[in-house]
Order: C-alpha cells, then structure tokens, then sequence
C-alpha cells in the first residue's frame, strides 16, 4: 500500500474553512489534518463532503463515534439527518490542538453513498486529552469530490496543514 498526494493547504493565518478537492477516482482516499488549532475555545471541528467544489450543506450526515478522555469514561454518540459530521472541540494554542486521519470510500461513485472513517487525537482548551474513533455516511448517492472543514460556531481555523491522499 503506498499514497499519491492529490491536494494540500496549509493554514498559516486565520480562514473560515478549509477545502481539499481532488477525488477522481474509486480508490480510497486519506485525509489527514494535523496541528489543527481554532480562534476560539467554541464549536467543534466540522466536516462536510464536496459536490464539484461546493460543501454540501444538506442534512444528509449520520454518523457513530466512541470518544475517549483521558480523565474520565468513555463514551458512545451516533447522530443523523445533521448537516454535518462532528469532531470533538480544539483548543486556541500550539498545546491545545486537533490531529486527525480519515479515510473515504465510495466518494467518486455516482450511485453510492459516500462512507467516511476517522481518528482522532486532540487536545482541548483545558488541554484534556481526547481521542475519538468512528464513521459516518452521507446518505446520498451521487460522487463527492472532497473534504470541507470548518467550526461550527463561524469560528476560524488559526493554523494546521490539511492533506488529501489517493491510497494506491
């Protein structure tokens, strides 16, 4: 197994969102998202999948996710019909920062849906330790051309380095 990269985008000043297009094809995708850090200790990280460019904002997102804290128990969430899927809160600082790897199947397909794994290890405002693993689907079938991430409380991304890879 090797990757090709297709895309990448490195935040150095503060934007409201951040897209990876590129996905032509019906191999599996990777994403990963690494020193991911927010203007505010507010709102979650958020994904959505690309249409020809666009982030499709429709409430087509299910997902399900164990969350793992380091300081207390775990937990099981599951989610659907929302217009996006969540990731846990990232803190504003170097030391209080998301890193993530997801990976997409289905994406170029017109007639499935598109399927998408992920994990995570962040580290939040009160630099609690969190990990989360999980999946989701967005249920509907038409081809995905990408990642779109924002915060879903309109606060903006402040830094990281965002990289989409075909799996080959």
């Amino acid at each position: 197994m090797g990757l090709v990269q297709v895309a990448t985008n490195t935040v150095t000043s503060a934007v409201a969102s951040v897209t990876l297009t590129g996905i032509d094809s019906d191999d599996v995708y990777m994403v990963t998202a690494n020193n991911v850090v927010q203007s505010s200790n507010s709102g979650s990280f958020d994904i959505r999948v690309t249409k020809s460019g666009s982030n499709d904002s429709t409430s087509n997102y299910d997902s399900a996710n164990k969350l793992l804290i380091a300081d207390t128990s775990f937990s099981n969430s599951t989610e659907q019909n929302q217009n996006r899927w969540d990731t846990n809160t990232i803190g504003t600082t170097s030391t209080s920062n998301g890193n993530f790897i997801f990976y997409l199947y289905n994406f170029n397909s017109s007639s499935e849906y598109s399927f998408i794994t992920f994990e995570e290890s962040t580290f939040n405002f009160n630099s609690d330790h969190f990990g989360l693993t999980g999946g989701g689907v967005h249920t509907v079938a038409s081809a995905s051309d990408g990642l779109y991430f924002f915060n879903d409380a309109s606060n903006q991304i402040e830094a990281g380095t965002f990289t989409l890879y075909r799996v080959v």
